[in-house]
């Protein structure tokens, strides 16, 4: 099976009621079209064999999440997808692993109206790069920078099960099979959380999509706004989704690991977010209408700096290190 054969077989998809694409695969370049007097919203995210995911790693959960986190980085931004191009580097033309990988792939971009519209193919370790496309009202994108003192910081789902996962995969603990099942569909296989930043816009006064780890990720919004934050660790400890399987999530595994977990586990791929705490109601009803829950887990500070509290307010040292890749 030759380059374009691959193509028009696994990656030439019919882009249904999508009035945005003039014109999809199969030519030099694309052409999209945002409606009037929209604003482009534009992210890439590459993931490397070995690196973001384990080799065997099932095709279709691999093809649902290479998709995921660019939709991911447009929810953060309060933006509708519209659009991805795909570069794939392939070791080899697997039939059956591009019949799986594409499923996947094309199943959430159906999901969320965001049609496959260009890209490139070539031979390779494997390694795939999403640019996706989106838009948004001027004025209305959800930016890092807007974070001001006195606002709350809520995060939406759940957080450290992902982390969960991976430690288990690298055989640093073991986990009951249902809970392994669990925790591994949310690291192989994230939520884009498209429909909640969409409501927060003209909500929330600042977000970003945690992708290497709450504290991290919240430490962005810190540095682009000027400002500092306190979280209440007991909140951050309830996140874990573990607690449904275990009768004591924190005795099972230490509070300390899961701690480590919630606060900077990353490839959790939730929203964190800051609105003013006189728009409670709101971020109420956008948690509603998008159908996902939200925890608030903090306040925004004047002074810089990020401190944690434990249950009775205690200041606890701030140990927790997200992931970085060149650290």
């Amino acid at each position: 099976m030759g380059e374009f054969d691959l193509i028009r077989r696994y990656f030439t998809h019919p882009p249904g009621h999508a009035p945005q694409v003039v014109l999809g695969v199969g030519d030099d370049c694309a052409l999209l079209q945002p409606a009037p007097g929209m604003q482009w919203a534009v992210s890439s995210d590459m993931l490397v064999e070995g690196r973001h995911f384990f080799p065997g790693t099932d095709a279709t959960r691999l093809g649902h999440k290479a998709l995921a986190v660019n939709l991911s980085d447009l929810a953060a931004c309060g933006a509708r997808p519209l659009g991805f191009t795909l570069a794939l580097a392939l070791p080899q033309a697997d039939e059956a692993w591009l019949e799986a990988f594409s499923r996947g792939l094309l199943q959430l971009a159906d999901l969320h109206g965001c049609p496959l519209v260009g890209g490139d193919t070539t031979r390779g370790p494997l390694n795939i790069c999403i640019t996706v496309f989106g838009e948004v009202p001027p004025g209305q994108a959800l930016l890092r920078s807007g974070a001001r003192p006195g606002d709350d910081i809520y995060v939406s789902g759940t957080l450290g099960d992902a982390r969960l996962a991976l430690a288990a995969l690298q055989g640093q603990i073991t986990l009951p099979e249902a809970l392994l099942n669990s925790t591994r569909l949310r690291l192989e296989q994230p939520t884009p959380r498209v429909a909640l930043g969409m409501a927060l816009r003209g909500v929330a006064s600042a977000a970003l999509d945690v992708s290497d780890g709450l504290l991290g990720d919240l430490g962005h919004i810190l540095h682009a706004s000027g400002t500092g934050a306190c979280i209440d660790t007991e909140l951050t400890s309830k996140l874990i989704a573990a607690g449904a399987y275990l009768e004591s999530a924190e005795a099972y595994f230490g509070h300390e690991f899961l701690q480590q977990c919630t606060l900077a586990g990353g490839d959790d791929y939730e929203l964190v977010f800051t609105a003013p705490a006189t728009a409670r109601d709101a971020v109420a009803r956008a948690s509603q209408t998008s159908a996902t829950p939200v925890t608030r887990i903090g306040q925004i500070e004047a002074a810089p700096g990020l401190r944690l509290v434990g249950p009775q307010g205690e200041a606890l040292a701030p140990r927790y290190a997200s992931f970085d890749h060149f650290a």
